[in-house]
């Protein structure tokens, strides 16, 4: 397997832990975002220095890195959950994921700035394709009306996109900054998460053991591992077609609170299967049909 496809793969899994965090945030009860934001990050961070100390690594080799790479690190993780809870906070839900995820499409158009990518048509429909099918499941096939008193919650959302999607794609300019630094962010997030938290929220905790395994689950997962196996895709995988999968985070989601009787199925959630599905199928011809070396 050409080590490309092997960190796209990697970087894949992130798209599927990703899927999984609408189900485990609504089985985490009522802990306020910023206060669960922290309480994940702070799980994620404690499990990678036990894994430092495990292995016998000196966890301070991976704080030498320049201003730009822990501004970039922090603002990418930290940013991305400050920008979508402003928007939430400030825009119906609807209207403000549709904007914020915006972020998989804007990770195909910006890869071309990359040096060595080249954005082909495959990954742009792909893309496009997506980002209809997430429409339709934000809105229920239903219609959109933007209104300019939400204009804060709209740019909010528009930041929360462009913060993820620029992390993404500057990434690349640091591959190589070793992934275990990614430990260093998660910490540092949920620093900033707790300051948000006494800001902006009252403290609710978990209340059932349950709760308390869905707020373990996040930061073992999606706020955990999810974003560590990010990094090693899009540092060293494909970039375009790891966009145009991400759109099936949502599509996840949704399928999971199915299941578990969080959700109703529907026509519009079968057509937005078909697109997404497809657009990444679609996308992803050029990787399965490439040939090389190990």
């Amino acid at each position: 397997m050409r080590q490309e496809t092997r960190a796209t793969l990697i970087g894949g899994t992130a798209v599927l832990m990703w899927g999984v965090l609408a189900l485990l945030t609504t089985w985490s009860g009522a802990v306020p975002p910023f206060q669960l934001v922290a309480m994940a990050f702070s799980i994620a961070f404690v499990l990678c220095a036990a894994t430092w100390m495990f292995c016998g690594v000196d966890p301070r080799q991976f704080l030498r890195h320049p201003a730009p790479v822990w501004l970039l690190g922090i603002g990418g993780l930290f940013g991305y959950h400050f920008f979508y809870f402003m928007a939430l906070r400030n825009a119906p839900p609807v209207e403000a994921g549709l904007i914020a995820y915006l972020w998989p499409l804007l990770i195909v158009v910006f890869s071309a700035l990359l040096p060595g990518e080249h954005l082909t048509w495959r990954h742009v429909v792909g893309a496009m394709a997506g980002l209809v099918g997430t429409g339709l499941l934000l809105t229920d096939g239903g219609v959109v009306h933007f209104q300019s008193n939400y204009t804060l919650g709209y740019v909010a959302a528009g930041a929360c996109a462009v913060t993820w999607s620029g992390y993404s794609i500057l990434s690349r300019r640091f591959a190589d900054v070793p992934t275990d630094t990614v430990g260093w962010f998660c910490g540092a997030a949920a620093v900033l998460g707790t300051f948000c938290h006494i800001m902006f929220e009252t403290t609710v905790w978990p209340d059932s053991m349950g709760q308390w395994l869905a707020v373990v689950g996040l930061g073992l997962g999606p706020v955990g591992a999810a974003f560590f196996a990010w990094d090693i895709g899009v540092k060293r995988g494909d970039i375009k077609l790891l966009g145009v999968l991400s759109y099936a985070a949502p599509l996840i989601s949704t399928l999971l609170l199915i299941a578990f009787g969080q959700g109703a199925a529907s026509w519009v959630v079968a057509v937005a299967c078909i697109l997404i599905v497809g657009g990444a199928l679609f996308a992803a011809r050029d990787m399965v049909l490439k040939k090389g070396p190990v």
